[in-house]
């Protein structure tokens, strides 16, 4: 009986109250837009300024602003899911996704190009991770850790499924016909999805069990707040501009584009294997404690892509542990608002925890291409991000 229930409270069949579609259609879309809207683009940049003449530095900016767009929607975003629920948010954001991807494949210069990225990260921010981790919190309430595993379990295949196949389509197809391609996929998938499967009434808040849940405006000012809130900031730095580089890295180190394309994705094969084990480490490990351990494991990662120059299955199996460790960090940032002040304004608290860690993944990979040159190249380029995780473990102390 005990299995029946677990089983039932994964799949929402346990309480009418859940859409039973919701996290299946969570679990596709989540893939889906994930590898069109993110993933694609660091296999096909180097096809993009090749073809248009356009500077590395200029596509990395426009993909940068998208990121930057997404953190600050983010904010009245999760207002907006506090107090509404998933379906209109997602649903929109999956039009606007839709809008913005085939004006990137038929950008006719870099002004517009930039524009369609800028939108496509209002689609970022209403349709990735933090709604559907807002939904999922609310809809599953105390077994939000195995629904929200479930999801980003899914979530980890997006480069597996979508790095490999935007390499392989643009291997016979133009950037411009491939992302076209990706276009439809996204609209045939993810708006259907978002409008049918999420229509279950949106439960109430539920009521504050003690005071420190309540008074949500002095966490948002607390020390620990702050501190973690500047940890995850410069890890999410870190860990996406490495995996924006590490495509160029591996290319430096002597594989080719479609290689390279693979053991990107072979890391988000490793994401999956990761969150796998996250409830494991939950049970065992204080909050702070699985905070600052994955966060040097994070960098530890990162120091190895520097210092290991092959041979190439090796580099693989480093992209794979990178990816476990990525993926554990996901669900870290999906629960550090419930573990430390529970599930009331969920949706306010982790927008306003997520905004800074989300912007500094935007300047992430821009950061990373301009300073690649300056340090010496990409193997420095992960020194230094290596000691920026060991940067915000230190903090992490205090959260």
């Amino acid at each position: 009986m005990t299995d029946l229930r677990a089983g039932e409270a994964v799949t929402g069949t346990g309480d009418r109250s859940r859409p039973r579609a919701a996290l299946p259609a969570l679990c596709v879309t989540q893939i889906t837009g994930w590898g069109v809207v993110y993933y694609a683009f660091p296999v096909l940049n180097p096809q993009i300024t090749a073809a248009t003449g356009w500077s590395t530095t200029a596509t990395t900016a426009a993909f940068s602003g998208a990121l930057l767009v997404s953190a600050l929607a983010g904010i009245p975003v999760g207002r907006i899911l506090d107090r509404r629920g998933p379906r209109a948010v997602m649903t929109t954001g999956s039009v606007l996704g839709v809008v913005a991807v085939p004006t990137i494949a038929y950008a006719p210069n870099l002004a517009v190009f930039t524009a369609a990225w800028l939108l496509a990260g209002v689609t970022m921010s209403a349709t990735f991770y933090q709604p559907a981790f807002a939904a999922l919190t609310r809809w599953w309430g105390e077994d939000r850790v195995r629904a929200l595993t479930v999801v980003t379990l899914a979530g980890g295949l997006a480069s597996t499924a979508f790095a490999p196949l935007t390499a392989t389509l643009a291997e016979h197809l133009s950037w411009r016909a491939t992302y076209a391609v990706l276009a439809v996929i996204l609209a045939l998938v993810t708006i259907p999805a978002h409008a049918l499967a999420l229509r279950a009434p949106w439960p109430p808040a539920p009521t504050p069990p003690s005071p420190r849940e309540a008074r949500s405006g002095s966490v948002v000012h607390s020390r620990p707040f702050l501190m973690l809130a500047t940890a995850l900031t410069l890890n999410s730095f870190a860990m996406y501009a490495v995996v924006i580089a590490v495509v160029p890295l591996l290319i430096a180190r002597g594989a080719g584009p479609t290689a390279a394309a693979w053991a990107l994705g072979l890391g988000g094969a490793g994401q999956t294997l990761g969150r796998t084990l996250y409830a494991t480490l939950a049970c065992r490990t204080g909050v702070t404690t699985r905070t600052v351990a994955l966060i040097v494991l994070g960098g530890i990662t990162t120091a190895a892509f520097a210092m290991v120059s092959g041979p190439f299955p090796l580099l693989v199996g480093i992209a794979i542990v990178a990816g476990m460790v990525r993926g554990n960090l996901t669900l870290l940032q999906a629960t550090a608002v419930t573990d430390r002040w529970g599930t009331m304004q969920y949706g306010r608290l982790s927008g306003l925890l997520a905004a800074p860690a989300t912007i500094a993944s935007a300047l992430a990979p821009f950061a990373g291409a301009a300073l690649a040159g300056p340090l010496g190249g990409y193997p420095s380029l992960f020194i230094a991000l290596a000691l920026i995780s060991v940067i915000a473990a230190l903090l992490a102390l205090g959260s």
